[in-house]
């Protein structure tokens, strides 16, 4: 059975560092896209742990997949290799090899920040000295370490932690003159997201990742994109890119991949990948075969669902839904990434915090917007019932306004 933990008191202060703010809810247990908290209410899940539990919480097929593997083997080095994450980085290969054309190879991580990390070096390495330099988007977010949080084109979140690594230059999202401008002869790379998620669900506007291909190509820079939120069936392609038929250079992915067990990966053609040499990466767990057989099991239940589809069918059910909402002047992104754009003056975290009191976890990505990032596996009946907290939560805020 579950217990409250009161976690001010039990060892005379909260454990965690205050990075995150106090916790809204103690949540203990996870069933499909219904998460209880610990005094048993219920609540739907639309955020999905950041776009993470796509195949819902406790997914019968992938925990029993872990708990065989955890009576099996958990961790060797990386002087040996093992079966799983081998099959697990042919499964994700043989994804973006489909995807772009280019056979390549795998670098297992333990979260999307590390695999932005190993795209970043991976760049430097490519491109070699001269050409460190990479561009990014003003709003994209790249990760939390020091090189992921100077890659990310958010200034405000740079200041507590100045002086930044030196290296990036970001120019505004969506601008491909000022991708033009910024790819001279010290860019090595531009990384880029398909749909910037944090930044408020703004997917690439048409033509944009197609000009910026073109200029990489003609410029001899790396194209590398960020598909962590937008990765495995999420915006209802495999990857994000494909909406734009793009072959990118670099991919990093992590979230979804592994269904709620920590691990990301970074992807690149074999000529690419070659750049690295023994030594020049590395990480104790990339490739332990605890989380990779979660990888491997997501893959296959994916394809067996055929989860871009489930994404692009409870896509249509939400936005029908959706249309007309009073409050509501649009709804941003693809598949199961999108944004709720509220009436000026309604604001989003009272949205939020007003859809959790009635039994609806959503998120505001922003001051305007409501984030939907619920699991691909959510049902009709799902959706309509959140949809009707969430209408009424806007509405409740807007009387307030």
């Amino acid at each position: 059975m579950g217990h409250t933990f009161d976690t001010s008191t039990a060892v005379g202060h909260c454990p965690f560092m205050p990075v995150f703010g106090p916790p809204a809810l103690m949540l203990e247990r996870g069933d499909g896209t219904e998460v209880f908290a610990t005094d048993g209410t219920r609540y739907l899940d639309f955020l999905a742990g950041i776009a993470v539990v796509s195949l819902g919480h406790s997914n019968p097929v992938i925990a029993d997949a872990i708990a065989e593997q955890a009576r099996k083997l958990v961790h060797v080095s990386n002087f040996f290799a093992n079966p799983v994450a081998t099959a697990a980085a042919m499964s994700v290969d043989g994804l973006l090899t489909e995807a772009t054309g280019r056979p390549g190879q795998v670098f297992f991580t333990n979260s999307g920040a590390e695999a932005n990390e190993c795209a970043l070096k991976l760049a430097r390495k490519f491109a070699g000295p001269g050409r460190h330099n990479v561009v990014t988007a003003l709003g994209s977010f790249h990760g939390r370490t020091l090189a992921t949080l100077a890659a990310t084109g958010q200034p405000a979140k740079h200041e507590p932690f100045a002086p930044m690594p030196e290296g990036f230059i970001h120019v505004p999202w969506g601008d491909l003159a000022a991708i033009e401008a910024a790819v001279d002869d010290s860019v090595g790379a531009v990384f880029l997201e398909s749909v910037q998620g944090e930044g408020g669900v703004n997917p690439a506007p048409a033509g944009y990742l197609e000009g910026v291909r073109e200029i990489c190509t003609r410029k001899g820079a790396l194209m590398m994109i960020d598909e962590v939120q937008t990765g495995f069936a999420r915006t209802g392609a495999w990857f994000g890119f494909e909406h734009s038929g793009v072959s990118p250079d670099v991919v990093t992915l992590a979230k979804a991949m592994g269904n709620g067990m920590p691990i990301g990966a970074c992807w690149a053609p074999v000529e690419i990948a070659a750049a690295f040499v023994p030594g020049d990466h590395g990480s104790t767990y990339s490739g332990t075969a605890l989380a990779t057989v979660a990888v491997e099991t997501v893959i296959s239940e994916m394809k067996r669902l055929d989860a871009p589809v489930l994404a692009r069918t409870a896509e249509a059910r939400i936005r029908t839904l959706l249309d007309g909402a009073d409050g509501v002047t649009g709804v941003r992104g693809s598949g199961l990434l999108l944004g709720v754009a509220l009436e000026e003056g309604i604001v989003a975290g009272d949205v939020a915090a007003e859809a959790l009191a009635n039994g609806l976890i959503v998120n505001a990505v922003n001051a305007a917007t409501i984030r939907l990032a619920p699991p691909l596996t959510v049902s009709d009946k799902e959706i309509e019932e959140a949809i009707a907290i969430l209408i009424d939560a806007i509405s409740v805020v807007r009387s307030r306004s």
